[in-house]
């Protein structure tokens, strides 16, 4: 890059840096005009130096010091590279980024002698950080675990790639649109802080206008058959003139909209599901606001999951039904079944438990927003809302992968001021759901902060104690290696805790590509073995042996030994339960967005009165 590129850059910025100084004072009113409550702000609930000191019960000082002096050698080199460099030699890089880092994949990472500078100074830092407070032994693990994990959190935000001067990619930008593309930016930037809750900022990941639900998503044909304050029920027409005679419920989780299961035609496991003769059930949950504030974990179960179960069996005319759980709707499915068995109601067939904790003694990254110093904030702020708002869930999410998730949005929206690429699982992933007060602050104390669910009889419903080893049902339960929200040796210690016969499978990828894995095409495969649950998952691991290709043909074949024999399919709902409306029904399409895009604002006008 030259001086001429340089000085034609910082005049793009100087012709607008009066937007840059509006855009500013926005963010500074709209920070000192709205109370943050940090505990439930990811970016603003880490742990104090001070806590993280005090809460440190070793320092090595010898390694301590090591690292200090082979920082500043390694400082020292640096700067004579750099001055190589600078003098047209190319020295060896001192330091280079982790394989699989996709920030640095710029040519002028590695050919500029300023950018590559930039680029190992950053490392060589981040480096030094990091073994700082790998230095420090914890008494209280979970307090370690969130130095670290907040500690990366502040390196990722500190990287060059993430700033206008110190991004080539960006710079280059500048160059080529003339300055445009911060003007674009600082409008997309504006527009997101309109759209974000108080408490945290929600980055637009793909644009709102990208998908339509029930056209390009969430497409596969049935009716909603049933509906009350919680859920919908959808009943997806056959494919097939005759299915299996016991059907099959899933119970999508309700911090999520249940598209997941149902995107596009090669995406979408109903559409499959349907495609083998399954005759498929879906609950889809409502967006609740604040006048749900009071609706609890309880109220999921019974007027959801167990509400559910009435209608699929006048429906499907079937005394027996098979469930799927997915994340915490897979939690649910297991307090309702401990439930139901102990009053003696054998519905419930078979389970099938993707990606499902039920001990959350190890809850992985998403544990370090979740502990008892945060809770009283936590509450307060709940309950004053009636919810917890589903983009700060969202944020809080995408943070556990901050890189892929956040700063690459970043840099891409307001920094290039360039569309989001359309991506639908991204869609999904945007596209939020709130959790009513009671439903969430007792899922955080009963499963996160006590852990209560996997002691029989620590939970009681209507004085019915829960125990999940009193469970009998035949269950399938699928855990993701890469899966970062539920840790798949987590899944299945959980799995262990259930009392009938179980077949574990771990998916290869994380928590939504390894369940959304398509059997055509599945690019990932999976470990199965037959037999029992060792203690050890690592045990259980090395005697699994690798199977190429989706999961979702194994799960097929298990599910098809319990779905029984064959019947003549007939169309969704029945005279007790006729269709209300097509699916994908209405509550999947309540978003929490405010902005309209441009058909929404002209049909607004359109029925303004004069």
């Amino acid at each position: 890059m030259t001086q001429q590129d340089t000085a034609q850059i910082l005049q793009h910025l100087h012709e607008f840096s009066n937007r840059f100084n509006d855009m500013m004072q926005e963010v500074i009113k709209r920070l000192l005009c709205q109370q943050i409550p940090a505990a439930i702000n990811p970016f603003l609930s880490a742990p104090s130096m001070t806590q993280a000191m005090s809460g440190a019960i070793k320092l090595d000082a010898r390694t301590f010091l090591q690292q200090q002096i082979q920082f500043l050698e390694k400082q020292q080199r640096l700067w004579h590279n750099a001055t190589q460099a600078f003098m047209g030699k190319n020295p060896e890089p001192l330091i280079s980024e982790p394989a699989g880092d996709k920030r640095f994949s710029h040519p002028d990472w590695q050919g500029h002698p300023a950018f590559n500078y930039v680029k190992q100074a950053y490392l060589l830092n981040a480096e030094f950080m990091q073994q700082m407070v790998d230095a420090l032994q914890f008494e209280d693990q979970k307090l370690g675990e969130q130095v670290r994990f907040y500690t990366r959190q502040l390196i990722n935000s500190m990287a060059p790639t993430n700033y206008v001067l110190t991004n080539p990619e960006v710079c280059r930008e500048i160059l080529t649109s003339e300055g445009e593309c911060l003007a674009r930016g600082i409008d997309r930037f504006i527009r997101d802080l309109e759209n974000s809750p108080a408490e945290a900022f929600k980055i637009t990941q793909v644009e709102m206008h990208a998908y339509r639900l029930g056209e390009d998503l969430a497409y596969t044909p049935g009716k909603v058959i049933y509906r009350n304050r919680l859920i919908e029920l959808l009943h997806y027409s056959p494919k097939m003139e005759k299915v299996h005679k016991i059907p099959l419920l899933i119970v999508p989780p309700f911090i999520n909209k249940f598209y997941i299961l149902d995107l596009d035609e090669k995406k979408s496991l109903v559409r499959w599901l349907v495609e083998q003769g399954v005759d498929v059930f879906m609950i889809s949950w409502v967006n609740p606001d604040a006048s749900y504030r009071d609706v609890d974990l309880v109220d999921y179960m019974f007027e959801g999951l167990i509400a559910a179960l009435d209608v699929v069996e006048d429906v499907s005319e079937s005394k027996k039904i098979n469930v799927a759980g997915y994340c915490i709707g897979g939690t649910l499915v297991g307090m309702a079944q401990a439930y139901l068995r102990a009053k003696g109601d054998l519905r419930i067939h078979s389970m099938t438990l993707l990606t499902t904790l039920f001990d959350f003694s190890e809850p992985g990254e998403v544990g370090n927003y979740m502990n008892e110093s945060m809770l009283p904030t936590l509450e307060k702020s709940v309950k004053a809302n009636g919810y917890l708002d589903g983009r700060i869930l969202a944020l809080g999410f995408s943070l556990l992968r901050e890189n892929n998730l956040f700063w690459s949005f970043f840099v891409e929206n307001y920094l290039k001021g360039k569309d989001p690429v359309p991506f639908d699982i991204l869609y999904w992933n945007s596209d939020s759901t709130n959790l009513p007060a009671a439903a969430y602050l007792s899922y955080l104390n009963k499963m996160y902060i006590e852990n209560r669910l996997r002691i029989p009889g620590s939970i009681q419903i209507d004085d019915v104690p829960l125990d999940l080893g009193k469970i009998d049902t035949p269950t399938y339960c699928l855990a993701a290696q890469a899966d970062h929200i539920v840790l798949w040796q987590a899944a299945y210690r959980s799995a262990r805790l259930l009392g009938g016969d179980v077949r574990f499978v771990l998916t290869e990828s994380g928590h939504v590509a390894g369940v959304v894995n398509p059997a055509e095409r599945g690019k990932y495969g999976h470990w199965v073995a037959d037999g029992g649950l060792p203690e050890s998952p690592a045990d259980w691991l090395a005697q699994a042996p690798l199977v190429t290709g989706s999961w979702w043909r194994d799960w097929k074949t298990w599910l098809e030994h319990r779905s029984g024999n064959w019947r003549a399919a007939r169309q969704p709902g029945n005279k007790r339960f006729p269709p209300l409306e097509e699916a994908p029904g209405r509550y999947v399409t309540v978003r929490l967005e405010k902005r309209l895009d441009n058909e929404e604002r002209q049909r607004a006008t359109d029925t303004t009165p004069a």
